[in-house]
């Protein structure tokens, strides 16, 4: 009962908009004082606050959230899109195909889905508009797009997950790259049959000729060695998730000095903005690193465990059952906050039914990103208002139907061939 009024409490916290960090923390640390008394409950704060930040491969967040801020400030971002823009933006609702393509490369530089649907929507929402695209296809393109960064490597989510885990980061980043291809494909092919059922709604672009189309991706090339390299060295073995991490925020302020695309200012807003994320992202991490062993003291995930796998169900029905769940508390909580509050009570329970560890981050992943542009929440939704803010709500949450349903059609691809999150990081090992 403490356990389960904890978690209450704690929800109850997050809807009086205390920050999730906060809400974690408070509810651990108080439930543990009535369980264990405030000795007790003191020395864990100490011990797991400096256990958990003082994690060496939490480097891994402040450099790629840098990596991603520099990005914007020096302009490369619009470049990935106007690349997009350049191959695709011909074909029937093609601003909107290379907006995914925009979010799916500045994701591979950001590992935020925020920052992704920000950044490309500042860019390509004012030229659909101008093409006179439909406001649902231009904003749930973005919107749907923006929830790439948190799966294609270098995903925060990925990162959270193996710090509460303990699985290697690096098999996690890889096991993202095919799962986020046939999600990119997938938002596509939803474009498609958009504008095949109303054509009005995406209009073709203009057509850009080979040599336009060489000398835009050409002014995109230097990012898209920057993530190569980065990418590439950690499937390659060169490069720790870490050192990667250190080596693309390097790469990318040393191209943008190059280029002059970085003044003092920018710079100044580049590293406060980083500063900012990293530290709203540490307090979740302290949070869920309070809460966890409060939560280990009840035997409420011990005891959910056991109702779910004596339900009779068999391994896949337990499997949907969480993924229910998730969909569920995705319309109400932030991404982030749903896995450090679920990894801890749902992992060991997948991993006593068999599942990969590493393929469940991935489905998890995915199921968060679904939460993300399900409604009453819908944190991307709420961002892509921000940048749209002629657009109606109830607008933005019908355009993004369609790829909700390319999220669902990816989910149960993977569920069924597992191998679609799990060749790569295999291969890395053999």
């Amino acid at each position: 009962m403490i356990g389960v009024s904890g978690l209450l409490a704690m929800f109850g916290l997050m809807v009086f908009r205390m920050p999730v960090g906060m809400a974690m923390l408070a509810a651990g640390y108080f439930g543990t004082v009535m369980i264990s008394g405030g000795r007790s409950a003191n020395a864990m704060l100490v011990t797991e606050a400096f256990s958990a930040t003082s994690n060496y491969n939490l480097t891994v967040i402040p450099l790629f959230i840098l990596m991603g801020n520099i990005a914007s400030v020096a302009g490369f971002s619009s470049r990935l899109y106007e690349a997009a823009f350049a191959w695709v933006g011909w074909l029937r609702g093609g601003l909107a195909s290379a907006s995914i393509i925009g979010c799916a490369a500045f994701a591979a530089v950001s590992g935020s889905s925020v920052a992704t649907a920000v950044t490309i929507g500042k860019v390509a929402l004012p030229e659909m508009k101008r093409f006179g695209y439909s406001d649902a296809l231009a904003t749930g393109a973005i919107a749907a797009g923006g929830t790439l960064g948190f799966l294609i490597p270098p995903s925060t989510g990925f990162v959270l997950y193996a710090i509460l885990t303990e699985e290697s980061i690096g098999q996690l980043f890889m096991a993202g790259i095919l799962p986020g291809l046939l999600l990119t494909l997938l938002f596509m092919a939803a474009v498609a049959v958009m504008t095949f059922v109303d054509p009005k709604a995406g209009p073709r672009g203009e057509w850009v000729s080979m040599s336009k189309r060489m000398m835009a991706l050409l002014r995109a090339f230097p990012l898209l060695i920057v993530i190569v390299v980065s990418i590439g060295g950690i499937y390659l073995g060169v490069f720790t998730p870490v050192e990667a991490a250190g080596v693309g925020a390097g790469l990318v302020i040393l191209l943008a000095l190059a280029m002059r695309k970085l003044e003092w200012h920018a710079f100044k807003q580049a590293v406060t903005a980083t500063v900012g994320t990293t530290a709203m992202l540490y307090l979740i991490i302290i949070g869920a690193s309070v809460l966890n062993p409060f939560l280990a003291l009840t035997h409420v995930p011990a005891t959910l465990g056991e109702a779910m796998t004596s339900a009779g169900l068999g391994p896949y029905g337990v499997l949907m059952l969480i993924i229910l769940a998730y969909l569920l508390l995705g319309m109400f909580m932030d991404g982030l906050a749903m896995l450090v509050v679920t990894t801890p009570i749902f992992f060991p329970i997948i991993t006593g039914l068999g599942f990969d560890p590493i393929w469940f981050g991935v489905i998890a992943v995915i199921v968060i990103e679904m939460g993300m542009i399900t409604p009453p929440v819908g944190l991307n939704v709420f961002v892509v208002k921000s940048v749209a803010q002629d657009v109606p709500m109830a607008t933005i949450f019908r355009g993004v139907i369609p790829f909700w349903i390319a999220m669902a059609v990816c989910l149960l691809a993977i569920i069924v061939f597992p191998q679609i999150a799990l060749t790569i990081p295999q291969a890395m090992f053999q």
